[in-house]
């Protein structure tokens, strides 16, 4: 395993880890959004089910690889789906860094509580160095905007970095943002061993306030 496969893994269990001490999730049926890819999938060893809805057919096809690897296929059934069309009923919607790629974070958010008395939003944070980069900052922005509508139980704030051996692997993981987040990420050409500090919540929802 190279130094980025290495930083990568420590990344991702950081996550993981994070998540597990955030929210038991044990005999839960969780409704998990932006599921695709399997980044996050520790939890599963916990949850009773997962129902893992996503929209992107190759994000589907990814996650169902890494659940081959981890031994978690039977725990986890794969949707390729729009969530919005989603009628299963579970005790927990899990945004997975996806709230804020929603058209409206705000109707997202009312049909998941139609799903599950609780909601768990793990996405990027305002200011986060990364969102920038990856030109998320906006949307970002006005996704935890909308949460200020609703009774936010629990919130916690956790940093970590995206690592990079050097200009070209930062521009192959970027260049599907577009051209502003190209052009974000200029002054890095030519450096090496590259590290963009990221910041992300994890926060429970539990009932509308209004």
């Amino acid at each position: 395993m190279n130094d980025i496969q290495n930083t990568r893994e420590i990344l991702l269990t950081s996550i993981n880890n994070n998540l597990l001490e955030f929210y038991d999730f044990n005999d839960k049926i969780i409704l998990a959004i932006g599921a695709g890819g399997g980044q996050i999938i520790e939890y599963g060893f916990k949850a009773r089910k997962i129902f893992a809805i996503d929209n992107n057919e190759e994000a589907i096809k990814k996650l169902h690889n890494k659940l081959l690897q981890t031994g978690l296929g039977e725990k986890f059934s794969l949707i390729h789906s729009d969530f919005l069309q989603t009628t299963l009923i579970g005790n927990l919607v899990f945004f997975e860094f996806c709230l804020h790629e929603m058209t409206d974070p705000r109707v997202a958010i009312e049909h998941a509580f139609k799903l599950a008395p609780e909601i768990l939003i793990a996405d990027h944070c305002p200011g986060s160095e990364w969102a920038f980069i990856t030109d998320e900052d906006k949307k970002i922005s006005k996704s935890w905007n909308e949460l200020g509508l609703y009774n936010i139980k629990t919130i916690i704030r956790y940093n970590t970095f995206q690592f990079f051996t050097d200009y070209d692997a930062l521009l192959e993981k970027i260049q599907g943002q577009g051209l502003n987040s190209i052009n974000r990420i200029s002054g890095y050409k030519g450096q090496k061993n590259i590290s963009i500090s990221m910041s992300y919540y994890f926060a429970l929802i539990k009932r509308l306030l209004l």
